[in-house]
């Protein structure tokens, strides 16, 4: 299997981490998911346009320009001949020793890695939903930084997963915020509402997208907070990210959105998604 090393593609067996990184003992580190479909990369420059924001906001210097990056990315992508998958790459500080609260100097250079792996697109799931718990927004205040410091997504993704749910709604003091791994919107009277972007969410590739396909389609979005008890009056709901796409969520608590079914809206945008898809990579079997 080949993967990204710094600015190289190698065998994984050749990859070597420090038990000195400083994404090894702090966490001290960010990512970006990419998905493919067809051998080609969707929102590419999005994703990587992110993954340096969140660079920046951390005060860390990635060596390679930003086009020397996708070139790697798409390098690997060509050498894994994986058509439908998921690249997922990282960029911790780097090997700091001894190990130190403090940034390190600017001779410290970041350890980047990458790998790709086949993930099938799954257009049942797409149409038929998802079911969900709502949980307290127990992460941090930094949420716009996509850092690779995940523990309070997978505490809340796991309390998800010990309900028998696949995401968990995520809510700061009565007020939605986000998904463990997703945005989330609700539909109200044929108007979008979405959480506006800020420190509270991390700003969506995908969510950018839907908003794109919401204003060709002449759907009203409202990007502004709504609470749990209007998400539970909602006649439709949704969550989005890069390997869901526009995902309906079909029960909430126990509670069915909209009968249990895809909502006309929702359904409305995840064709739309659906196309620009097909725009850019091809068809989608």
């Amino acid at each position: 299997m080949k993967v990204i090393w710094n600015s190289q593609i190698v065998d994984r067996e050749e990859v070597k981490i420090d038990p000195e990184d400083r994404g090894y003992q702090f966490g001290d580190g960010i990512y970006e998911v990419v998905r493919a479909y067809n051998g080609h990369f969707f929102g590419l420059d999005e994703h990587v346009d992110r993954l340096y924001s969140s660079a920046d906001k951390i005060e860390m210097i990635i060596p390679q320009s930003k086009e020397e990056m996708k070139n790697l990315m798409i390098k690997l992508l060509n050498e894994s001949d994986v058509q439908t998958g998921n690249l997922y790459l990282q960029a911790t500080r780097g090997v700091a020793s001894p190990r130190n609260h403090v940034y390190p100097d600017m001779s410290v250079l970041p350890t980047i890695t990458g790998n790709v792996t086949a993930v099938p697109r799954n257009a049942q799931k797409i149409e038929n939903g998802i079911t969900t718990i709502t949980e307290p927004d127990i992460r941090w205040l930094k949420c716009d930084i996509k850092s690779i410091s995940l523990l309070g997504n997978i505490m809340v993704k796991h309390e998800a997963h010990k309900k028998n749910a696949e995401e968990a709604i995520l809510h700061r003091d009565g007020i939605v915020t986000e998904c463990s791994a997703s945005n989330v919107a609700i539909v109200k009277d044929g108007t979008i509402y979405t959480h506006p972007d800020g420190n509270l969410i991390l700003p969506g590739v995908t969510k950018i997208v839907w908003l794109k396909c919401a204003e060709e389609l002449g759907i009203e979005v409202k990007e502004e907070p709504f609470t749990l008890e209007q998400l539970q009056e909602a006649d439709e709901v949704f969550c989005s990210s890069t390997t869901i796409e526009v995902m309906p969520i079909h029960t909430i608590d126990g509670k069915k959105v909209n009968g249990g079914q895809r909502g006309k809206i929702t359904e409305q945008l995840a064709e739309a998604f659906k196309l620009k898809i097909e725009e850019a990579c091809g068809e989608l079997l």
